[in-house]
């Protein structure tokens, strides 16, 4: 799951986002795990079609900023799979050919990264780039990203003008009083209402399965008789999605940092879920900080970081720093350092800057960039998908004394990131298209083994979700890093969980039970 700033907040979401649909309902006798026989038909001619077709292969347009040899092209799918003669939309796709023999080629790879709402085309740069923990890997695939529907170069929506959902500084997104509540439910509501205005036709059908029947059809595009997948973060769903539609399509699937699969979690709990794993992780950073105070100079006990956040927070608020940065700006720029171990130091020196009398480095990591249009719009796009896919996936709470009763209690020990995180769902209970019943995640019929990968502390995607999918994944491995709460561990450099996901993805080995890895390095300031 991958949050964006929102509305009046800043948020931290990795999974989810609002959609609503004219899916028809499964039918008397139709297998529910796919919608019913309409969709699973739809998808049937899609895939027959694009594999025929095949995907015309060109160098990438300049803009989109994906050097040689990295090729681009389109998939055409139905935007409604209940009607697949019906209305057509384009789906990008990228690829760069495996780097070993002909004869070492395993086939395509396919990426997703999270979101919902995140691109895939990033994933063969990691090709060009050499990065080494995938240069194993590169040597048996073609590594192929790809833009979901909604998202960036594939039929892309909107919810609210760029520049304006970009403006700076936000509404405090932790409440004084019933007024600032009833503030943001104002906000929440005008933004479901700007997704109908500026992308209502597409709303119905921005849900999980169909971006798993999406990924299906690629995948007959690409010419390929089974699925090859490494989904992170919101894209552990959309693999477990994809694994019960089309079970005896997969041929290896890796998940990373996994989203709970349960219906009960989906979508509203599971932010819930994550408003306590965040602040368990926040809770770590300060630690951390506060053992390094000889370099950070913020505070040499957790409890003295708290009480600088809260001051710097207090001070935002009062008169927001250079202009822009009020308390929401704040979340939305601290809130990496409980994702990602990469980002703690960089947050801590950009703190420790501000106290030390840099105003100017604070604003710059923390405030918009009103000349970055082409970034205002990727952000704007990505949290309208991540709003449109949540709102859909399931039925959210439409009453605002649960949310409120839901949010209050959870703020008082968890007060990092739950009231920013429910205002930007908030759209979902008001959503003006149709929400659905969420997939019953299950194995199913030739479904291989699937590796799963979890941080124990990881914020975005807890622990607990990984457990979940493991029990409803027959056969499927666990790999759990100890003590470690990065998000996204097979990016991450440990030799435990690198050396165990190449063998997997070159040889489909797993290992006869489960494995605990130790936790990979900390960060040095």
């Amino acid at each position: 799951m991958r949050r964006t700033a929102a509305l009046g907040t800043a948020g931290a979401l990795v999974a989810g986002t609002l959609f609503a649909g004219a899916i028809a309902a499964p039918t008397a006798g139709a297998d529910s795990r796919s919608g019913g026989p309409s969709e699973a038909r739809g998808v049937k001619i899609a895939a027959e079609r694009a594999a025929k077709k095949g995907i015309d292969w060109a160098d990438c347009p300049a803009d989109w900023g994906l050097a040689k040899p990295i090729q681009c092209g389109f998939v055409t799918v139905p935007l409604d799979y209940a009607r697949p003669n019906g209305k057509q939309i384009s789906i990008a796709v990228d690829r760069i050919g495996n780097t070993g023999t002909a004869a070492e080629r395993q086939g395509a790879l396919i990426y997703n990264p999270g979101g919902p709402g995140g691109s895939g085309l990033r994933f063969p740069a990691r090709v060009t780039s050499k990065h080494p923990l995938w240069v194993n890997t590169a040597k048996a695939y073609d590594f192929v990203g790809f833009d979901p529907r909604g998202v960036g170069r594939s039929t892309p929506i909107s919810c609210v003008d760029p520049q304006e959902f970009v403006k700076a500084p936000k509404l405090d997104p932790v409440p004084d009083s019933e007024a600032d509540k009833r503030a943001q439910r104002k906000l929440a509501a005008e933004y479901a209402d700007g997704c109908a205005e500026r992308s209502g036709s597409m709303l119905p059908h921005m849900t999980t399965p169909n971006t798993a029947r999406d990924l299906d059809v690629v995948r007959a595009a690409l010419g390929e008789k089974k699925l090859n997948f490494l989904g992170v973060s919101y894209g552990t769903y959309l693999g477990a999605v994809y694994a019960t539609l089309f079970p005896g399509h997969v041929r290896r699937m890796v998940v990373d940092s996994v989203v709970n699969p349960s219906r009960d979690k989906i979508w509203y709990q599971a932010n819930l879920d994550q408003d306590v794993a965040f602040q368990m992780r926040w809770n770590d950073w300060k630690a951390w900080v506060a053992k390094n105070d000889a370099t950070f100079h913020i505070g040499d006990t957790p409890e003295k970081v708290e009480a600088q956040w809260l001051k710097l927070r207090a001070t935002a608020k009062q008169n927001p720093i250079g202009g822009v940065v009020g308390p929401a700006e704040l979340i939305g720029f601290f809130q990496g350092a409980p994702y990602y171990d990469s980002s703690w130091v960089p947050v801590a020196q950009t703190w420790s800057k501000y106290l030390a009398g840099d105003t100017q480095a604070l604003v710059d990591a923390a405030g918009p960039d009103m000349s970055d249009t082409a970034g205002n719009i990727r952000a704007e796009n990505g949290n309208a998908v991540y709003t449109a896919v949540e709102c859909a996936d399931a039925k959210w709470p439409t009453s605002w004394k649960k949310w409120d009763r839901d949010n209050t209690r959870l703020h008082r020990d968890n007060p990092f990131l739950t009231w920013s995180n429910a205002w930007m769902n908030l759209p979902c209970a008001t959503w003006p298209s149709k929400q659905h019943t969420p997939v019953d995640v299950k194995t199913g019929k030739g479904l291989p083994p699937v590796l799963i990968v979890q941080a124990e502390r990881d914020a975005a995607t807890p622990y607990e979700g990984a457990v979940e999918l493991h029990k409803r994944l027959k056969g499927s491995r666990l790999i759990v890093e100890k003590d470690a709460g990065s998000h996204g561990v097979t990016g991450v450099t440990n030799p435990c969980v690198n050396q165990r996901v190449d063998a997997y993805l070159l040889t489909g080995a797993v290992d006869s039970a489960d494995v605990t890895c130790a936790p990979h390095a900390t960060p040095k300031p």
